[in-house]
């Protein structure tokens, strides 16, 4: 037998052997029906989501005021309680959660009107603590920003106070999350002071993520620290037990009136 024919009879011989496990990757199993039912389907996760800048919607924490043009008696003003509720003179706990202005002005004099001949209620919305974005990675500052409306990816950047020469503004990425339609911009922040070119200036939106990446220099520097750092604690263990000291911090202090040996 000839050598191709011989290699082709090996390859043969090793699909049908391993065939079950070679697939096994490109099958779909059943998603668990129970998982499903906890998996987010829109937005960032949240239950009550919207564009607040267009039109502002009421979320768990806010402030709704609401005043009634035609009778005095129905005015006040409630905090969206956990369970999305507010409560109205003669119409009790209602369900206000994830209404815009207009929707809400609407659903409440309609609430209202088997109780008075006449009702025009109108409100305003002031947000709680609950309209965040969130900034990470090489910065002073990680975690959520309170999200105060009219905020530039510029401006969040700034104001996280990125660490110099750890952070790549070249490559800083807009996160707007997303289950079905998830959308990352990579923008380059420094081109905006050196150039002037404002194009990757986006308008932020609540829940949105800025990740601001380390250099190449700083992903090396990690990937060595990584490596050394374990093994910088085996050392320390080693030189505890070969020296059998009772303070194992003696050893690594550092200072006039310290006698040690100050390796860290």
């Amino acid at each position: 037998m000839s050598l191709p024919n011989r290699l082709t009879g090996l390859l043969l011989t090793v699909l049908v052997v391993f065939q079950p496990t070679l697939f096994v990757g490109c099958s779909t199993a059943p998603v668990d029906k129970r998982i499903l039912q906890y998996l987010n389907t829109e937005g960032f996760g949240k239950r009550y989501v919207g564009i607040a800048e267009e039109e502002n919607y009421v979320t768990i924490g806010d402030t709704v005021q609401f005043v009634d043009s035609y009778n005095e008696e129905v005015r006040g003003t409630e905090r969206v309680d956990i369970d999305g509720t507010i409560q109205i003179p003669e119409a009790g706990a209602v369900f206000v959660a994830g209404l815009t202005r207009t929707e809400l002005e609407s659903y409440l004099t309609q609430k209202l009107s088997p109780y008075f001949i006449q009702t025009d209620v109108k409100v305003q919305i002031q947000a709680g603590a609950n309209r965040v974005y969130y900034v990470m990675g090489q910065t002073a500052r990680e975690g959520p920003v309170p999200f105060q409306g009219d905020v530039t990816l510029f401006e969040a950047v700034l104001s996280a106070r990125p660490r110099q020469h750890q952070a790549n503004l070249g490559r800083v990425r807009l996160i707007r999350a997303d289950p079905r339609d998830p959308l990352i911009i990579t923008v380059n922040i420094a081109d905006m002071w050196e150039n002037g070119d404002s194009t990757g200036n986006i308008k932020l939106r609540e829940f949105d993520i800025v990740y601001i990446p380390p250099t190449l220099l700083q992903q090396a520097a990690d990937f060595v620290s990584g490596i050394l750092v374990p093994f910088s604690s085996i050392f320390r263990q080693i030189l505890v037990v070969i020296l059998q000291l009772e303070d194992p911090d003696l050893l690594f202090r550092s200072g006039r009136g310290n006698r040690n040996f100050g390796f860290f």
